[in-house]
């Protein structure tokens, strides 16, 4: 895992709005530091998630350092966090039920991280 230095260091890089204001809320967190170390990395280390490998995890809020794709099914109602998601991921996980938000908004509600299973 990074040190908020590091964090710090290669965020200065970064030129997405949403991405740099999602990691400046997960680094002042230590529950959500993992998130701002995934984030900060190049593109590859940013996870994106198919549903059905989010639908494999267990608990009740997953949060993906990454976009959700469309990819499989979801078979269970979960809260799902992530920096973004394909339009079919969206009209999928809505319809079985689940409820989706930006992972921004899910550090600002959850600064403790209770319940969140972080996709790695």
């Amino acid at each position: 895992m990074k040190s908020k230095t590091q964090i710090e260091t290669q965020l200065k890089r970064k030129t997405n709005p949403l991405l740099v204001e999602t990691v400046i809320l997960a680094k002042k967190n230590s529950a959500w530091i993992e998130v701002a170390s995934l984030l900060t990395g190049n593109n590859k280390t940013r996870k994106n998630a198919n549903l059905s490998e989010i639908d494999k995890l267990k608990g009740n809020i997953v949060a993906v350092a990454g976009k959700v794709l469309s990819q499989g099914e979801i078979s269970k109602k979960i809260k799902v966090a992530a920096l973004g998601f394909s339009e079919k991921a969206k009209e999928k996980l809505l319809k079985a039920g689940c409820e989706i938000i930006l992972l921004k908004d899910e550090i600002q509600k959850n600064k403790d991280g209770k319940g969140v299973t972080i996709f790695k």
